[in-house]
């Protein structure tokens, strides 16, 4: 088993977890309390078209801030305070939808709000598929490297290690990148990735649009077993059958 780390771009064919930690993977984390399916749109003018086509509620941003004439902007406690009916999300952002168009392999997404039930899943799945690459993708912020998804990664990476080592048919037959590592080291001291993050640019940018409350809530640590998957162009709930 092969456990690696990249940024926007994946090197593995078998399984990849997107990680934007600020804001995309943790709204679709808390969506999948709401929503059945999720529809990732690679721009507000797709995201519109597809609305109209299935009645979806309509949330996305540029720049952080929500996109004129949307339901909802991509805040995770917007959309978890969301009171509808749809059972349909439509879901444009700057960064982690867009990336997922260019993943061509079993793709999961992940965040501190799921970190250990996405390992485990993961690593389900790999076992269950026989596959022997898992990557873990930050989405960065416009092909930058982004801290916020590095630390976010390493918590994943954290229980995905934990998992394979307490395996016994594992236990001699894994490999973590040194990468991979350091995001796992960098991760232990909760405190200061909190500390950390709130000073990012990412962080800045949303308490100047309004959404400090996101920064909060999406450093809750494995408050949630949802693990979203994306087939056939749509993110739903992964289920453990």
């Amino acid at each position: 088993m092969k456990i690696t780390l990249s940024l926007e771009k994946t090197s593995s064919s078998d399984i990849s977890i997107m990680v934007d930690a600020l804001r995309a993977s943790t709204t679709i984390t808390i969506a999948m309390d709401k929503f059945d399916t999720i529809i990732p749109s690679f721009s507000p003018e797709e995201a519109k078209s597809i609305a109209k086509r299935t009645g979806g509620i309509l949330a996305g941003e540029r720049m952080g801030a929500k996109i004129e004439g949307f339901d909802v902007g991509n805040s995770p406690v917007d959309i978890k305070n969301l009171n509808t009916d749809s059972k349909t999300l439509i879901l444009t952002t700057s960064n982690g939808t867009r990336i997922l168009k260019d993943m061509d392999s079993t793709v999961l997404i992940g965040c501190f709000l799921n970190a250990r039930a996405v390992g485990k899943t993961c690593l389900k799945i790999a076992e269950d598929k026989n596959l022997e690459h898992i990557d873990v993708v930050m989405a960065g912020w416009k092909g930058e490297f982004a801290i916020e998804d590095f630390l976010a990664s390493g918590e994943i990476l954290y229980w995905i290690s934990k998992e394979l080592s307490e395996k016994k048919d594992y236990k001699k037959n894994f490999e973590i990148s040194g990468y991979a590592k350091e995001a796992i080291l960098a991760s232990r001291d909760f405190e200061e990735v909190k500390r950390v993050i709130k000073s990012t640019e990412s962080a800045s940018r949303l308490r100047k649009l309004g959404y400090g409350k996101d920064i909060d809530f999406s450093l809750k640590k494995n408050i949630s077993e949802n693990v979203a998957i994306f087939e056939n162009d749509v993110l739903k709930l992964f289920k453990n059958d």
